[in-house]
């Protein structure tokens, strides 16, 4: 399965649990129904993976910690505010280019409608 078609399930399933659960609950209850929705799809999830980085040559475990990670390919990382702001889409995009991943989603479960809550985030180019 590419980045493309678990991006896919990834929107679907973010959008029922919204529909479902509705806007301003804490980033944890929406990370662990999203992440139990996306195991009962069939793909393999990973919750607050601590991710090293390196620098200079030397590889430091106090990197960051991504709040999902999708079949080792996909980050996504949940905010539940108001609004999202640049810092926002910049960090998913430091994230990517450290884990050297291609994809992520930036989802704001804050929004009124989740469809205003999703950014999709590419590093580099997707095949």
């Amino acid at each position: 399965m590419n980045e493309n078609e678990i991006g896919k399930i990834i929107v679907n399933s973010a959008v029922t649990l919204h529909r479902e659960l509705g806007p301003g609950l804490l980033e944890s209850v929406y990370e662990v129904i999203l992440a139990h929705e996306l195991e009962k799809c069939g793909l393999a999830v990973e919750r607050q993976v601590s991710i090293p980085i390196e620098y200079h040559g030397i590889s430091f475990s106090e990197g960051f910690r991504a709040d999902i990670i999708v079949e080792q390919k996909v980050i996504i990382e949940l905010k539940s505010v108001e609004t999202i702001n640049k810092s926002h889409k910049k960090q998913l995009l430091t994230y990517l280019r450290l884990a050297d991943y291609k994809l992520g989603y930036l989802l704001n479960f804050g929004e009124a409608l989740m469809k205003d809550g999703i950014y999709r985030i590419i590093n580099g180019t997707i095949s």
